[in-house]
């Protein structure tokens, strides 16, 4: 076999074997350099007149395997750097049904989105799956007319939380919000002290729901009130007594009864 070239002198690099179709065999050709008693020397005598096409091509059949993953290289870098807006891909589910599209676009904010209908459903882990998936449907099924006037994750946060409501009403877990349902949540002793999450999933549904909206998710006490069809002064109130109990809850370790 032969060294590379810069191991090399001039002298001995110009006296190095050619291969006829790429040139210098250490300059182009990726394969193995034929030898004195090679399938290819032998062929090569057989046929004369064959002899660089015969060195070409067992070099190029050396190198092709490799040749798929290069590519595969050269594509993961262009998507590394041209990030797809969550636009680009609803455009693409409108347009051509993109199944990849749809499954970005998933992996994306179906995280969060989880996080928000559990805290909501209290903690019921397969409520909340339920309740993603029955997300995702409604929002494919009116991605065409969203107008993108607000984020996508914003979007599909206010579709959880009206299913979230459903299930709550329909299980008798929640009633709707207004000043006249404000009343005291007892605090009998309880469980051992508890961590944040499961103090939250202990709060009756309404303080419940505007804590997670406000003090989570980061929507003001206006935008709270429109979600929810109540007074921004009710907003306000369900979070000061959410703020209350759940102190109440992490310092005492008790649990709250009743849903407002």
């Amino acid at each position: 076999m032969h060294g590379r070239i810069a191991s090399r002198s001039i002298g001995e690099w110009e006296r190095a074997p050619k291969c006829e179709l790429c040139g210098p065999v250490e300059a182009r050709c990726c394969g193995p350099v034929a030898t004195e008693g090679s399938d290819i020397v032998r062929a090569e005598r057989a046929n004369p007149s064959k002899r660089g096409a015969l060195r070409h091509s067992a070099n190029e059949v050396s190198r092709q395997p490799f040749a798929p993953f290069r590519t595969l290289k050269v594509e993961m870098r262009a998507q590394a750097v041209v990030p797809t807006t969550d636009q680009v891909l609803a455009e693409r589910i409108v347009g051509v049904g993109d199944e990849s599209a749809f499954r970005e676009l998933y992996r994306r904010h179906t995280p969060r989105l989880y996080q928000f209908v559990l805290r909501v459903m209290g903690g019921d882990e397969l409520e909340a799956e339920d309740v993603v998936q029955d997300t995702w449907i409604r929002a494919s099924r009116n991605l065409a007319g969203f107008r993108w006037e607000s984020k996508l994750e914003t979007w599909l946060t206010g579709i959880g939380l009206n299913l979230c409501r459903n299930r709550l009403r329909s299980s008798g877990r929640w009633t709707d919000l207004d000043e006249g349902t404000l009343r005291r949540v007892e605090a009998p002793a309880g469980e051992a002290r508890i961590d944040l999450e499961r103090a939250i999933g202990l709060l009756p549904a309404g303080y419940r729901t505007v804590l997670v909206l406000h003090d989570i998710e980061g929507f003001k006490h206006s935008e709270i009130a429109e979600r929810l069809g109540v007074s921004e002064g009710t907003s306000k109130s369900q979070l000061w007594s959410a703020r209350r109990h759940m102190r109440r809850l992490l310092v005492s370790g008790h649990h709250t009864t009743g849903d407002v």
